[in-house]
């Protein structure tokens, strides 16, 4: 299959789950045409339908292939283009890798609900609920133990990038935008994020392209 890969987004500065596979797509240098739909606009609405068939971002196309899920897209992308590096080498490690992805694809919503993703919004005293402060106490948990198995082969989780370094991306910009304090250990993995030329790319992205949605703004 040689078609182009086309990668359907929300926008830069709010969509956390289109972060996450544009984050590994970008990361590894795979060539994809982006396609951006503004969140919450006319456009979203009469233009989704055409890409996703459950009407929602980020989309896959290649060809006649649809894929419609973040970390579905980042498996495919590693089955076809990465060669199984998108994941740890080792089979257990692997495992927990993807274990800790899972519970980022299917949980935290209080997370999701009391911080949404915001690239541009610096929030000043912000207080985090307690129902969503429960959800960094465990995120901040599942990183340090990945730091402490895995420091010593590299800055991610798991060492190397992995899949679970985007699957995390857009709680690392969260925890930025409304000041949560963390300890060191997760604050230098955060940091690694960060400076990844990649993230640095969508951060200036999502600076310029403006496409307000004043329901996220508003969050003090």
């Amino acid at each position: 299959m040689n078609d182009k890969l086309i990668l359907v987004i929300g926008n830069k500065n709010y969509s956390s789950w289109s972060l996450r596979p544009w984050l590994l797509l970008r990361h590894h240098g795979i060539a994809f045409d982006e396609v951006r739909l503004p969140l919450d606009t006319p456009e979203f609405a009469s233009g989704v339908a055409r890409w996703s068939p459950s009407g929602r971002v980020p989309v896959l196309h290649r060809g006649d292939l649809v894929v419609w899920d973040s970390l579905a897209i980042c498996e495919y992308v590693n089955e076809a283009f990465l060669e199984g590096r998108g994941w740890p080498r080792e089979v257990s490690t692997r495992a927990v890798a993807r274990a800790v992805s899972a519970e980022m694809h299917s949980g935290f919503q209080a997370l999701r609900s009391a911080l949404p993703m915001n690239c541009r919004k610096r929030a000043s005293h912000f207080v985090v609920p307690q129902e969503a402060r429960r959800d960094v106490a465990r995120i901040t948990q599942l990183w340090r133990d990945c730091r402490a198995r895995f420091a010593a082969d590299g800055p991610f989780l798991f060492g190397g990038f992995s899949i679970a370094d985007a699957m995390y991306a857009p709680v690392v910009l969260r925890l930025r935008t409304y000041g949560v304090a963390i300890g060191d250990v997760e604050q230098r993995y955060a940091d690694a994020v960060l400076a990844l030329p990649a993230v640095r790319e969508w951060f200036a992205a999502a600076e310029a392209e403006g496409l307000p949605l004043p329901k996220y703004d508003a969050i003090a």
